[in-house]
């Protein structure tokens, strides 16, 4: 319901009683957005004003509004919880953007890492081939990638539903140091002088299992701490710790190697264990865990807010003491657009993971990154997520084949057409596995229950990794008749992820037509002369 708040002359509110009756029972807000101007009675007796000794309750209502200012950062109602992370409690307390600056930085040094663990296998294969048993056949190798993806993709639906029902700090910081556990147990063939194709396969199998805990944790995480218009633009910039930590992995696992493949394991493997202990010493999941917001759950508006310093306590969840209403994996399917958008990266993927398997790796990872940022912004300003998808992956098409096509006359054409591709291939990518996924995890139809964010993000990318393990299994395959039929693939993939956003489009553009017309109208009548008094003042 519009909250109403009076404006203008004493005279005209008394002479609008009947009006002003049913108008006085709703509540102030400091935040109004639209103004109704509504012509004053023909007629209407002008009398001077005389000054009252008491006032009334129903005048009280009718005071001209203070101006209105921008809410501040939610500020801090009680002292930091018991059950806040340790580092934390040691330390002076922070303001409230100084702990969303600490909850970015955290997750993606964290997310960094686990990308970080994952290049060691692909930095050693040429020497694992050259100089271990049982590897001289580059299938083996192939059968340990398809081992960790196909237990990374199905664990992922597992490690999601436990990260709305877990302590995501505890959660994340496990998953961290078990998966540096299980990196260096692959390393630890080296040490130990193991030929078992079987032990190999097992320890790919384990460390798929444990990485799955990362991306549905995070991802929560950093949506129980943002919202509003400005989500998509802080997770496409947040989103680039997939491409540094790839970067980085590779860097380290490379180094590395002239001292022994098995180091290129142990390293990374370290590495991120000792991340998932900063997670557990500094990472607040939560706002309330800082004292920012009330500690028990409290529902969330039907629409999200505007504003992306406000309403923060509505957004986090899972804090409270009640945790019987997670969202199991159900109900998370029935979310609207959850089953859409996780078959869009489906394909999306499949498109993405090769592009980067079979491309120059420091090229794509580049425009993936600018990609992803872009894409952020245009559907922050666009408030259309499926269609900023869509039209990315529409374009896709053509700059693949442009590539194909071209890529070969010169380096700098290479490098620029390359870096094209990535930006419209990896941009819906980085989009639905972030922000979209963080809005889908708080959509309206959970009626305050932002704890399905772990259980929708682990749907959606756990069906876009199924897509990851397939796309360079089949480009193996297809690459035999000729690299024009896997530019058709990857074309063909790209138009059905874009096609399946089709529904979500014809809702979107109607909204985003109507919306820059009520901006323009906006702005016209600002510019005209009524001749009319503002009466009301309407929020909605």
């Amino acid at each position: 319901m519009a909250n109403i708040r009076f404006a203008g002359t004493r005279q005209s509110c008394q002479a609008h009683n009947k009006l002003t009756t049913r108008a006085r029972v709703l509540r102030l807000d400091p935040s109004p957005r639209h103004v109704l101007f509504l012509p004053l009675p023909s007629g209407l007796p002008r009398r001077p004003h005389r000054p009252r000794h008491r006032s009334s309750p129903a005048l009280a209502n009718l005071q001209p509004a203070p101006p209105t200012t921008k809410p501040p950062a939610p500020p801090m109602h009680s002292p930091e919880r018991a059950d806040g992370p340790p580092g934390l409690r040691a330390l002076p307390a922070l303001s409230y953007n100084t702990h969303r600056a600490l909850v970015l930085g955290l997750t993606f040094l964290a997310y960094a890492l686990y990308h970080a663990s994952r290049k060691p296998p692909s930095i050693v294969k040429r020497e694992l081939a050259r100089s271990w048993p049982p590897f001289a056949d580059p299938a083996l190798l192939g059968a340990t990638d398809v081992a960790f993806l196909t237990s990374y993709s199905l664990g992922m639906f597992v490690a999601g539903h436990l990260g709305d029902r877990l302590d995501l700090r505890r959660f994340l910081a496990f998953g961290m140091a078990a998966s540096g556990a299980a990196v260096a147990l692959f390393g630890a063939g080296y040490f130990l002088g193991l030929h078992s194709l079987a032990f190999y396969v097992a320890a790919q199998v384990i460390a798929g299992l444990l990485q799955s805990t990362g991306w549905p944790s995070v991802v929560a995480i950093v949506g129980n701490w943002f919202c509003g218009r400005r989500r998509g633009l802080i997770m496409g910039v947040w989103n680039a710790h997939t491409s540094v930590g790839n970067i980085t992995g590779s860097l380290v696992a490379a180094a590395m190697l002239g001292y022994g493949w098995g180091w290129s394991f142990v390293v990374p493997g370290g590495l991120i264990a000792l991340g998932g202990a900063l997670v557990l010493l500094f990472l607040a999941p939560y706002p309330q865990y800082v004292g920012f917001g009330p500690a028990p759950i409290e529902p969330v508006a039907e629409e999200s807010t505007d504003g992306e310093d406000s309403s923060s306590s509505s957004v986090a969840s899972g804090v409270g003491k009640d945790r019987r209403d997670a969202v199991g994996i159900l109900k998370a399917l029935a979310i609207p657009g959850v089953v859409i958008f996780a078959l869009c990266l489906f394909f999306a993927k499949l498109v993405a993971y090769t592009f980067l398997y079979w491309l120059p790796f420091y090229l794509s990872q580049t425009g993936g990154i600018i990609g992803g940022i872009l894409a952020g912004f245009i559907s922050d300003q666009l408030n259309a997520r499926a269609t900023t998808a869509a039209v990315f992956m529409y374009l896709a098409i053509p700059s693949l084949f442009l590539f194909h096509a071209y890529g070969s006359i010169s380096k700098a054409t290479n490098i620029g057409l390359m870096m094209i591709s990535g930006l419209f291939v990896n941009g819906p990518y980085a989009l639905i596995t972030t922000a979209v996924s963080a809005d889908l995890g708080t959509h309206k139809s959970l009626k305050g229950d932002s704890r399905a964010l772990a259980t929708v993000t682990a749907i959606i990318d756990g069906t876009g990794s199924l897509g990851a393990a397939l796309g360079p299994f089949l480009t193996g395959f297809i690459s035999r008749r000729g690299w024009d039929s896997v530019f058709v693939m990857l074309a063909l993939c790209a138009f059905v992820a874009a096609v399946l956003l089709s529904s979500h489009v014809k809702i979107e553009i109607p909204q985003i037509i109507e919306k820059w017309r009520n901006r323009s109208t906006n702005m016209r009548i600002e510019n005209e002369d009524h001749g009319v008094q503002p009466l009301l003042e309407e929020e909605s």
